[in-house]
């Protein structure tokens, strides 16, 4: 079972660092000049590539989180583990919300300001702070 959970560690960790940059390259497509046709293509490649690079590595993770959850079932948990899954429910929302939002940015339909995507870029530093701390900690 060790195995298991090193490995679902190594991939929500990449899962997250996509889910941390993909946020930052919207901040730049929202800050990019109308007429700088450019780098707004290059931006928008880069998205696409980090999306799709992030949802192969979310599979994964939640694969071999599924199997944990398993275990951990059989065995009996706290309330921790139900609070964690429904953290993961809204992590992969935020995950599916980054693909409508890059579909908006592709349809030139973007209506949302550079300071409204910082912000957003702080919700799964957020999320991952506290599923970290019930997992670690197991608060009830």
């Amino acid at each position: 079972m060790l195995w298991i959970k090193a490995f679902h560690i190594v991939f929500v960790a990449a899962w997250f660092a996509g889910l941390f940059y993909l946020p930052r390259i919207f901040v730049n497509l929202a800050m990019v000049p109308a007429d700088s046709h450019a780098e707004r293509e290059r931006l928008l490649l880069m998205a696409r590539k980090l999306y799709r690079f992030t949802s192969l590595l979310m599979i994964p993770a939640i694969g071999l989180g599924l199997w944990l959850w398993l275990a951990y079932w059989r065995t009996g948990t706290g309330g921790w583990l139900h609070a964690k899954i429904a953290l993961v429910v809204l992590v992969v929302g935020y995950h599916h919300m980054c693909r409508a939002l890059l579909r908006q940015f592709e349809q030139f339909a973007n209506q949302r300001s550079d300071r409204w995507f910082r912000v957003f870029n702080e919700v799964p530093v957020i999320l991952l702070i506290v599923i970290v701390v019930l997992v670690v900690v197991k608060p009830f």
